[in-house]
């Protein structure tokens, strides 16, 4: 037997080093190096080059302790900030060992001033215009270039980059947020390339030439008399710094409104902003809700001519006005509409023809006979161009005296409307059609529920009429699915309030066949007026016209569907172009009911184009509609009112107008329409994290709905709310990102939690700052999945223990014999 050579040297180099301590020192350093800056826990390790848990405790501990000395002050979450700025040079004397005098710094050290630090030192940085940085007094923008920039509009991707979409056409170019020069969404910047990454041009941004919108809303930090804020947008990439004087009476912890003032530079500076207003301590509703409005430019009021021009309209309707119009009085007629809606814009009548058909009338109020051309209210609206519907309040187009009086179709009133009337049989084959201006006299006045009573039985007023329309709407409903139609929707999230509008509940709004009925004859009135000004002039050019289309999805974006429905067990067959609305139905049948449903439904939209104005008459994929218009809702869109003056204006055979302005109110209409739902979806989102706090440690089963590098997002099945479970928090093994297949998988114990999967979950927090809510993952596994991994991880752990001793590199023994090394 060989003898153990206790004698033989230490192998120290397969043997791994000791990992450095962590200094309190050196965390404070990275604070004075960075006296403005907020840094979270994720920075400062990155700094440091943190590599170990060890070496992360150490840091929460001087962390910690740095709290408790009041050096540095903790924010939100885990986002710290030196708790006085200006002392960052002294506080840097003192840890380096330097003394500094009673009097100030010490002798040839000038003493920086703080203005500086914070790109304030008037002399160096002369302020500039917050508007157009690069335009003439008219706002047009120097368009000079060469061969080496582009000039394009910033669409914010992430706090770390952005992308510049080229006037020209051509590809998206990224660039680095540290090479932004502080340019914000919609701004327009002029770009010096410098290659290209993954494929992708990427360049610098040389020259803002327009702030589109030089503003941020955000949480004020006060720290002695100076001001920080941090937008509410994460895509925002920097913080604002607000002088004493600028702070115009905000205090720390207000929601507040900055318009930013200066521009450093200095990349490693902060813009200078002012607090225009302040919405009041965060976290309250009103606050929080304002500031939403803020964010993404909403008006808070009607400026006073907008609100003039409205009460100087009068009421009376002339024998001369109904002398123009078809009058619809005495035909039955009434409005179905949610039970809080006070705007009624639209109506159906009905009546028996002496054929046997049906003569169905849908009247929509007259909104341009009111707003005309040119006036400050007709302006107004065209700014707004759409209704937003936040969770507790709406900001209307149009001002309460035209939206909720003069055109809202109240019943037992006489009203002035636009009216598209069809003869229909009773196999829901259209015979005929008719557009012209009517007035009428609304009979009732139905909520959804009032109507879906008399569907489903109740014998009542209207319950005939209201059934006839029903089962029209059915039969016009199949026929547009056979010609394609696709079904894909998604669950409206709605909210019961209290009076301080704190969500006392969450639901997902049911659409049941009263709904259906309102929205097939909206979209036959809609379908009907598009086909009747495209086909008024069978040459080209076609008479020009507001279109709502929406293309065929991208082939390579459907592939990536379809392997995603693969993995839930469903089969998309793409060979066929023809059959694509049918295939995509049937997994929308499929899916109904199943755990998976929002999931599928929702990148089933998210995989579709999205649906714009244009005065090309493309068609709509979706409705599968060869021509499709918006003529239903001129209360709340300004796209119908433009539809409503074309068609008026064709009915008289007028000419075609000039496309190129018409083309640019609908790009307008499109973009405001898209700021209109983020701004909605961000209210939704504060409600239901609002919602959640008083869930914190209860339980609730979810559906995995997303995955980022950092966790997986869990919708709860019966309120919709989403969170996050991080990655990092999910005990007993360590997880990673699968993300081309949609899923993640435990390293050592294999698991694999994919999108759909049912979870459960306990809420761990619901944050009203951030709009998040966070998630700890409850092992609701069977007993024998559990019992495999421990067996599996006690199997890990022996191996483990066996090789220890071992030289880096040694592998067990191969099938095939011997041993390797790497």
């Amino acid at each position: 037997m060989r003898t153990p050579n206790t004698n033989k040297p230490a192998r120290a180099s397969r043997e791994r080093p000791e990992p450095a301590l962590i200094s309190q020192e050196q965390v404070l350093r990275v604070f004075i190096d960075n006296p403005n800056k907020v840094l979270a826990y994720r920075q400062l390790s990155r700094r440091l080059g943190v590599t170990t848990k060890q070496q992360r405790e150490e840091i929460f501990a001087h962390l910690k302790k740095l709290r408790h000395s009041n050096v540095i002050t903790l924010l939100q979450n885990d986002e710290y900030r030196l708790t006085d700025p200006a002392s960052a040079s002294a506080i840097a004397a003192a840890v380096s060992g330097e003394k500094t005098s009673k009097n100030g710094p010490k002798p040839g050290k000038a003493a920086r001033p703080v203005e500086a630090e914070f790109g304030q030192d008037p002399v160096v940085h002369r302020r500039r215009s917050a508007g157009f940085d690069h335009a003439d007094d008219s706002g047009r923008i120097d368009r000079r270039s060469d061969a080496n920039t582009v000039i394009g509009t910033v669409d914010l991707a992430s706090p770390k980059f952005a992308f510049v979409v080229p006037e020209g056409g051509g590809d998206d170019i990224r660039v680095f947020t540290d090479q932004l020069k502080f340019a914000l969404q919609g701004d327009v910047v002029r770009v010096r390339l410098r290659g290209s990454r993954d494929g992708r041009p990427v360049g610098d941004v040389v020259e803002v030439l327009k702030r589109e919108r030089p503003e941020i809303v955000g949480q004020l930090q006060v720290q002695g008399t100076l001001g920080f804020v941090k937008s509410d947008n994460r895509k925002v990439y920097f913080e604002a710094f607000i002088p004493p004087q600028n702070l115009n009476g905000a205090r720390h912890g207000d929601k507040v409104q900055v318009r930013l003032t200066e521009f450093p530079s200095d990349n490693h500076r902060q813009p200078v902003g002012e607090v225009l207003r302040s919405f009041g301590p965060a976290g309250g509703n009103e606050a929080e809700i304002n500031a939403i409005m803020a964010e993404f430019g909403l008006p808070f009021e009607f400026p006073a001519g907008v609100e003039d021009d409205a009460e100087a309209i009068s009421d009376v309707i002339t024998a001369e006005e109904i002398g123009r119009r078809r009058d619809f009085r005495p035909i039955t007629t009434f409005t179905i509409d949610p039970d809080n809606a006070k705007d009624f814009d639209d109506a159906l009548s009905i009546r028996q023809l002496e054929n046997g058909h049906w003569e169905i009338g849908v009247h929509i109020a007259d909104v341009t006979h009111y707003v005309r051309l040119g006036t400050d209210l007709e302006k107004e609206g065209k700014h707004r161009a759409t209704s937003v519907y936040l969770v507790d309040r709406v900001i209307p187009m149009l001002p309460e005296r035209l939206s909720n009086g003069l055109c809202s179709l109240r019943p037992h009133e006489d009203k002035l409307t636009f009216s598209a009337v069809f003869e229909i049989d009773e196999n829901g084959k259209l015979h005929d059609e008719w557009f012209g201006k009517t007035i009428i006299h609304s009979d009732r006045r139905f909520t959804y529920e009032e109507a879906q009573e008399r569907i489903e039985g109740l014998d009542s007023d209207f319950t005939r009429e209201v059934n006839v329309l029903n089962d029209l709407a059915k039969k016009i409903h199949a026929a547009r699915f056979r010609a394609g139609a696709i079904s894909f929707e998604t669950q409206e999230v709605k909210f019961r309030l209290d009076e301080n509008g704190k969500p006392l509940g969450v639901y997902v709004k049911e659409r049941k066949d009263a709904h259906k009925l309102i929205e097939e004859f909206m979209l036959l009135a809609n379908r009907k007026v598009a086909e009747f000004v495209f086909n008024k002039k069978k040459t080209k050019p076609r008479l020009t016209m507001v279109y709502r289309t929406h293309d065929a999805p991208e082939p390579e974006r459907l592939e990536n569907f379809a392997l995603f429905a693969q993995k839930f067990g469903y089969t998309l067959d793409l060979n066929n172009p023809k059959k694509l609305s049918k295939e995509l139905n049937q997994l929308s049948e499929a899916v109904v009911g199943k755990p998976e449903q929002n999931v599928i439904q929702g990148l089933a939209i998210r995989t579709m184009a999205k649906a714009i104005y244009t005065t090309e008459p493309l068609g709509h994929f979706g409705l599968a509609f060869a021509h499709y218009s918006h003529f239903t809702s001129p209360i709340r869109r300004y796209p119908d009112m433009m539809a409503h003056r074309l068609l008026e204006h064709y009915l008289h055979n007028g000419k075609s107008v000039d496309v190129e302005p018409v083309e640019e109110e609908c790009k307008h209409s499109s973009n405001r329409e898209k700021l209109a739902a983020n701004a909605e979806r961000a209210s939704i989102k504060y409600k239901q994290v609002e919602f959640m706090q008083d869930e914190v440690g209860n339980v609730f089963k979810g559906v995995v709905s997303g995955f980022n590098e950092r966790g997986m997002y869990i919708e709860i099945e019966e309120n919709k709310c989403e969170g996050m479970v991080r990655l990092s928090d999910i005990p007993g093994d360590t997880f990673e990102l699968d993300k081309d297949n949609y899923r993640i998988v435990g390293r050592g114990s294999k698991r694999i939690i994919q999108f759909g999967d049912e979870l459960q979950v306990v809420v761990k927090s619901a944050n009203l700052l951030d709009r998040t809510i966070d998630f700890d993952l409850v092992d609701n596994r069977p007993e024998s999945e559990k019992r495999r991994d421990a067996e599996h991880k006690k199997e890990r752990g022996r191996d483990q223990h066996r090789d220890a001793g071992k030289p880096r590199g040694y592998r067990p023994d191969s099938a095939k014999g011997g041993k390797r090394r790497r």
